[in-house]
């Protein structure tokens, strides 16, 4: 069964906004997905379809076989929610929290409290699991935040920029954290952040949206695929012979594309070969930054012609 599988959603808000128009996807379980776009791009709109919080315009989703919009308790019971703010009670203690919503979600008072330590351990909070979350950071309410999610073991995880206000210590925990949920545990995780690169550490495949239209979705070969499949091969050489087929780009440095790795040493020859010097050569494959632009650049240039 599929964990997600979304069929032309659309959500329409008054004034005819479409905050997301036709998004067709699917998800496996134990998917690292990352929903990537600016801040107002639908990300938080698809979250809130997902999990029933509102119900589509047209089209349809389904979580686990679940259509939220009809049982979005059902989506409840197996899934966690972390958004960029976290929302629990100031008034209670860390580990207090975790207890109060592990009994929510009718995990007995002693499970629950045996899940939070081993949660507040697991992120770091052991030394504040008695202090009121009046006095925790930032980042320290977001970890917690997470533990709050997870405390019910969910079958998937949304993720609103989860390691947001958090150190780099810190966030490389719970991005180990993400990648241990998938590949031990089967957790689907559902990703949703405008930072592109750290999308491509973490994520194993990608659905890429601009103003609530979803531009393109699978995992990050695909994606290169549809833009260029080969290597970028950088250069920087003090001569570049005739015949080979490359751009400028600053100083000493010059572009060129090829398909395979092959392709690059004949090159590299050539140069030498020509009397020219080669300082430096560096082969990339597209990131999922230049990806992103690539199609958005695309879109404009669509939307011109019509």
């Amino acid at each position: 069964m599929k964990a997600i599988v979304a069929e032309r959603l659309t959500k329409i808000y008054s004034g005819e906004k479409k905050a997301l128009d036709n998004a067709s996807f699917e998800l496996s379980q134990g998917e690292v997905f990352g929903f990537l776009g600016p801040n107002g791009a639908g990300k938080t709109t698809a979250v809130k379809l997902l999990n029933g919080m509102i119900s589509p315009s047209e089209g349809s989703c389904h979580v686990f076989g679940i259509d939220p919009s009809s049982s979005p308790e059902k989506v409840h019971a197996i899934s966690g929610v972390v958004t960029e703010h976290a929302q629990m009670y100031g008034n209670l203690t860390g580990q207090e929290n975790l207890v109060f919503y592990g009994t929510l979600f009718g995990i007995p008072k002693e499970e629950s409290l045996k899940r939070a330590l081993a949660l507040l351990e697991r992120l770091d909070l052991t030394v504040a699991k008695d202090k009121k979350l009046t006095t925790y950071s930032t980042g320290m309410r977001q970890r917690l935040s997470l533990a709050r999610a997870m405390i019910h073991t969910p079958k998937i995880l949304f993720l609103d920029e989860p390691t947001s206000g958090l150190d780099p210590e810190s966030a490389q925990s719970v991005n180990n954290m993400i990648k241990e949920l998938a590949s031990d545990k089967g957790t689907t995780v559902f990703l949703c952040t405008h930072q592109l690169r750290y999308a491509q550490e973490v994520c194993s495949s990608y659905g890429l949206i601009d103003d609530g239209t979803l531009l393109a979705v699978g995992s990050l070969d695909a994606l290169r695929c549809r833009i260029f499949s080969g290597l970028k091969v950088h250069i920087k050489s003090n001569r570049f012979p005739e015949g080979i087929s490359f751009r400028k780009t600053e100083g000493q440095w010059a572009e060129i594309n090829v398909q395979t790795e092959d392709e690059i040493p004949p090159i590299v020859k050539r140069i030498v070969d020509a009397g020219g010097n080669v300082y430096e050569v560096m082969a990339n494959r597209l990131s999922l930054e230049e990806i992103y632009f690539s199609l958005i650049e695309k879109r404009k240039e669509q939307k011109e012609v019509r």
